[in-house]
């Protein structure tokens, strides 16, 4: 049976001692110390993934991604990607209506699901362009309005075109298979996370030939990408991973500039005169000089080398003696 170390006598003295101050309260150990609030049900996103790695991928995934579409539909609509942004499941859904194209896939080896959201405007733009029209969109549609089989097999196309092109631009960080779940109208059916739980939102933007403007979202859980975050950081810091490109990259510039042609000329010395001496000068008169202890080439018009002059065999060349340096004579 455990007992107090104190009494119930002592315990009042101990209490009256430290209200009155005749026992100091601020003595022992980190005395300075503070603590820090910390819930461990929440998630903090400045722990955890490095979005300008995804700012990365997302700029390589448009280049791919207009290419795609330009093969699909005949045209080239123009897209572009905002900065990636970390908020809260429940307040992305606040800023989305029903009908809309909301499509829950796998992105095999992340865990969970993800999201793709499409505009019901990219998909009526799209499906112009795809029958020879120009691009044109389409207004507000009944919260209950289904899409046509038609209208669905354009957003089939749309996806395989955007899960290449996604697919390429991870392959430098990791290689990833796509798996499309299922398809909604609503998102709020699309329960890829709780209200309150954070996901990594990429919106690009699409825009039509004749005043169509819509959206794509690609929503992560941000759960997903924090066990590859140092992934994700160690590829920022050093690049896309290809070392072999970039070497061979090095090596071809390296011999352009060595193929280069450049102009050396060499200055044997200086003569200081006047116009006058120069105009009265006929032919048979002589300068006379200092011959400097080195002639002086230039390379470009930009000073090089000192340099001896004298004859190799049969041609006049000079020896490079040292690099040229400012103020040395």
């Amino acid at each position: 049976m455990a007992t107090s170390l104190l009494t119930p006598d002592e315990l009042s003295s101990l209490a009256e001692g430290v209200k009155d101050g005749s026992i100091p309260v601020d003595t022992g150990f980190n005395t300075k110390a503070r603590i820090k609030k910390y819930d461990l049900a929440s998630e903090d996103s400045s722990l955890g993934v490095n979005v300008s790695s995804l700012d990365m991928i997302n700029e390589r995934f448009i280049r791919v991604f207009r290419l795609g579409l330009l093969e699909m539909l005949r045209t080239s609509p123009k897209v572009s990607g905002s900065q990636v942004q970390i908020v809260r499941f429940g307040d992305y859904l606040k800023g989305l209506k029903a009908p809309m194209s909301v499509n829950m896939i796998r992105m095999h080896p992340l865990r969970g699901f993800s999201i793709v959201v499409i505009d019901p405007t990219v998909v009526f733009s799209s499906l112009d362009s795809f029958f020879g029209g120009f691009g044109r969109g389409v207004g507000d549609l009944p919260p209950g309005r289904l899409f046509t089989p038609t209208e669905s097999r354009i957003i089939n196309m749309m996806l395989e075109v955007f899960f290449k092109s996604l697919k390429e631009a991870w392959s430098p960080i990791m290689p990833l298979e796509f798996e499309l779940v299922s398809s909604e109208i609503n998102p709020q059916f699309a329960q890829i996370a709780d209200e309150n739980d954070l996901v990594i939102l990429t919106r690009f933007e699409a825009e039509g030939n004749i005043d169509a403007q819509g959206f794509i979202d690609l929503v992560y859980p941000y759960s997903s990408l924090k066990p590859i975050r140092e992934l994700l950081r160690s590829r920022v810091q050093s690049g896309d991973g290809n070392e072999e490109s970039d070497r061979q990259w090095r090596d071809e510039l390296k011999d352009a500039v060595e193929s280069s042609s450049l102009e050396a000329r060499v200055l044997v010395g200086n003569v200081e005169t006047s116009y006058g001496e120069i105009e009265a000068m006929r032919e048979g008169d002589v300068l006379f000089f200092k011959k400097p202890d080195f002639a002086r080439m230039s390379v470009n018009g930009l000073p090089a080398f000192d340099v001896q002059v004298g004859a190799l065999g049969a041609q006049v060349a000079v020896q490079v003696e040292r690099a040229y340096v400012p103020g040395l004579q």
